[in-house]
């Protein structure tokens, strides 16, 4: 971050009411009073600090309630920065005192940014399709919690009723449109026993595109391993219809989030170079992009690994403590998405599976193989980022 600020503008921001303190290059407050989320007072402050020379503004929540803020003080011309609450936390440390309240936070982010640019983060760059991206993605994660809630409902009326049904149906086979669609026929399985096998499998071909034999005379063989009937069964045979359908209505709000970020991400120059990559999708994609942008607020990739949280600790101490450790700090939604692209790689392309297994070799566990060669990939995105290149494929070397 740029420290050729005269200005330094901490906003502790609320829903109602911010608080803002300014300092100068001296550490003199300018300013120091609480705001109301209104543009005109925003302006009349962001133009008034003007007057001392240029400014930065930095705030502790970017997006939501601060989104205000933010675009006021771009619009009046002055610089912007984020203030991560993990390093707000420890720079309050340093001041004295265990209280809380808005004018000391606000003082806390305005210090911070003046003596210690370095935990400063870069705010999303004035891109609709980024603010977009943030949206559409957000409301997924939304999505996918509520869906995993349904699912995991649903295992459980299952298992309550009926063990060896729930366990007819494994893994995702539960997700599947057809089951679903099954259970919101027949209920469960009082209905399925009453239709009879014959009718279940005629309705099921006439429903599935592969012929869906072995589903139903899993579910049927299954039906045939318990006589008793659980009390409460009829209670759970009117809730396991609406949680079925509660799924597939969300699996299909899903799907179209789905192809909007996609067109989104085609309007996006960067996505395409990042998607070049193997392991690297959509998703993963929009997370780094959300993430990190177009990666120019790290000036190497040891930075943004460090910033991604996969790159090792270093731990000396005398000649007792010497060593490396895997860190545990860094973003985790970046951390998460290099993982599981890194994961994907070292099962389908050949140069990144040989760099695992390389490391595995070595006497590492799964996941720190994953993480080495997530690691080493971050390298790769960085460079591709920084030069706008696609990614090259090439053969693993002989060993």
């Amino acid at each position: 971050m740029d420290q050729g600020f005269d200005v330094y503008c901490g906003v502790d921001v609320g829903k109602a009411e911010h608080h803002a303190t300014a300092l100068d290059r001296a550490g003199q407050r300018l300013f120091d009073k609480p705001l109301p989320q209104d543009e005109a007072r925003l302006r009349e402050l962001f133009t008034s600090l003007q007057e001392h020379g240029k400014v930065l503004m930095i705030v502790d929540q970017p997006n939501t309630i601060g989104a205000l803020p933010v675009a006021v003080a771009r619009d009046c011309g002055c610089e912007v920065a984020y203030l991560p609450g993990l390093a707000m936390r420890k720079a309050a440390d340093l001041h004295p005192g265990k209280s809380k309240t808005d004018a000391k936070d606000a003082f806390i982010i305005a210090a911070t940014a003046r003596s210690m640019p370095h935990t400063l983060r870069a705010v999303d760059r004035d891109s609709e399709v980024l603010a977009a991206l943030k949206v559409l993605s957000g409301f997924d994660v939304d999505l996918t919690h509520e869906c995993t809630r349904a699912i995991n409902r649903l295992r459980s009326l299952l298992l309550q009723i009926f063990p060896a049904l729930e366990r007819a149906f494994p893994g995702d086979t539960l997700t599947r449109q057809l089951v679903l669609d099954m259970l919101m026929k027949y209920a469960g399985p009082t209905g399925l026993r009453a239709a009879g096998r014959g009718n279940v499998l005629r309705w099921a071909r006439n429903h599935s595109r592969k012929d869906p034999v072995h589903l139903i005379d899993a579910v049927f063989t299954a039906l045939g391993e318990q006589t008793v009937t659980v009390t409460g069964t009829e209670a759970v045979e009117l809730v396991i219809p609406r949680v079925a359908g509660q799924i597939k209505e969300l699996k299909q709000q899903r799907a179209i989030v789905a192809e909007e970020v996609e067109k989104l991400l085609d309007d996006f120059p960067l996505s395409k170079v990042l998607m070049s990559m193997p392991g690297v999708g959509i998703k993963t994609a929009a997370t780094i992009l959300l993430t990190i942008g177009d990666g120019s607020s790290f000036e190497t990739a040891g930075h943004l690994a460090a910033y991604a949280g996969i790159a090792p600790v270093t731990r000396r101490s005398g000649t007792s403590i010497r060593g490396e450790y895997p860190a545990r700090s860094g973003n985790k939604q970046l951390k998460n998405a290099l993982f599981r692209s890194a994961w994907v790689a070292s099962c389908h392309d050949p140069l990144s599976k040989a760099y695992y297994d390389r490391k595995r070799a070595q006497g590492k566990k799964h996941n720190a193989a994953v993480i080495c060669l997530a690691r080493r990939r971050c390298d790769v995105i960085f460079a591709m980022l920084k030069n706008g290149t696609l990614y090259e494929h090439k053969e693993p070397k002989a060993a």
